[in-house]
């Protein structure tokens, strides 16, 4: 099976090689095939982001996996201009950040905020396969359950694509998500377990894997 990977982010890359690791798949990436345009991303969730993209990407693939991420620091009022929400990369109009920008201005933002806060992230995921389109978003108030901190002090080592796990605390260990051993599993208890478990049976089911 080929599946085409609709994104550049060399760790969103190796979440899903990693997640989808027991088939037998051949993954591309817009890389591989060349591919620099994109579709602008209107939707008002991160599964209709993930939507927009895998039909949008589905043109170059019969099989196309997208994804979308939200983040959203407690500490803040949801429609509080600093909220990241879907504009985790261009926060508050900033025109679009590389890694260190991030971590450079979600430092200062937490500085801001007391030094430390917490967050949690809600992911959207579509699927396009052979013209028709799945999706799915984790429950919000689920997502809360899987919350962490984020502080002011980065770690010295980085995950290039998710700079900010190099802010990003468990709150279970209090260390840095990129100290732990995998930058998936980053609370180690069922909570997590019961997500990975949907989120794979997702994929696999949407792209033909399972019945």
């Amino acid at each position: 099976m080929r599946v085409l990977l609709g994104t550049t982010n060399p760790s969103k890359i190796k979440r899903f090689k990693s997640l989808l690791s027991n088939h037998n798949i051949d993954f591309f990436t817009l890389n591989d095939l060349g591919v620099k345009d994109e579709p602008q991303e209107t939707g008002n969730d991160p599964r209709e982001n993930a939507i927009i993209k895998a039909e949008y990407y589905g043109k170059y693939f019969d099989l196309v996996i997208c994804n979308d991420t939200g983040l959203y620091l407690e500490e803040l009022a949801l429609y509080d201009k600093r909220q990241p929400g879907l504009n985790v990369r261009t926060p508050n109009g900033c025109d679009r950040l590389n890694d260190d920008q991030m971590i450079d201005y979600y430092s200062n933002l937490v500085t801001e905020l007391g030094g430390k806060v917490s967050a949690f992230y809600l992911d959207g995921v579509a699927i396009y396969n052979n013209g028709k389109v799945y999706s799915y978003i984790e429950d919000i108030e689920y997502a809360k359950k899987r919350s962490f901190y984020i502080i002011n002090k980065a770690s010295d080592i980085r995950y290039p694509g998710w700079p900010l796990d190099s802010l990003s605390l468990n709150k279970k260990t209090m260390k840095y998500f990129v100290d732990e051993d995998t930058n998936e599993d980053i609370n180690e208890n069922i909570i997590v377990d019961e997500y990975r478990e949907r989120f794979i049976k997702f994929l696999e089911k949407s792209l033909g894997l399972i019945d």
